[in-house]
């Protein structure tokens, strides 16, 4: 794969966020009007620069770094993205108007437990932590993938914290 072939990759992960963020804005806005209320808001900026971070980092060190696409590396890695991207978009479909970039608690509603929810708790975290992992090692930008995940696993502890209180004070 050519550097522009995975630059492509990445921008097309790019546009999908972009698709992410659509939706998010307008679930948000549904929830809101339902009384929703929004959780933990501090640490949303680090995510929103962390993700962006993500893609800037496998491009810039791709080209930078002149990584080379290794195939028995990069061909396992793309079809974990691919895993990832689906995975990401069974839970966005599984939680419907619930679904969210950021935590939002719809009082009055059910506890989503069907989908990927009926065996982990934060399934969407297992589609990021894949992706942060795989995307960049796709074409060798190792520097990336160890920066993202390590960084990633800091904040993910704090996300999943402010979320199961979110959802406990809601749902207890």
């Amino acid at each position: 794969m050519s550097q522009w072939l995975y630059t492509g990759l990445v921008a097309l992960v790019g546009l999908e966020r972009l698709a992410e963020l659509v939706v998010a804005k307008r679930n948000l806005e549904s929830s809101l009007s339902r009384g929703g209320r929004e959780y933990s808001f501090g640490h949303y900026p680090a995510m929103v620069a962390l993700h962006t971070g993500l893609l800037a980092g496998c491009v810039l060190e791709v080209w930078l770094a002149d990584r080379t696409f290794v195939p028995g590396l990069g061909w396992p890695m793309l079809a974990l993205v691919l895993a990832g991207q689906a995975l990401r978009w069974w839970c966005i479909r599984t939680l419907g108007p619930q679904w969210n970039t950021r935590i939002v608690v719809v009082p009055g509603l059910r506890r989503v437990e069907g989908g990927p929810y009926r065996w982990f708790s934060h399934p969407n975290y297992v589609a990021v932590v894949i992706e942060g992992l795989a995307l960049p090692l796709v074409h060798s930008a190792w520097i990336t993938a160890i920066a993202f995940t390590a960084l990633n696993a800091l904040l993910l502890s704090v996300r999943i914290h402010a979320e199961n209180l979110a959802l406990r004070e809601v749902y207890a």
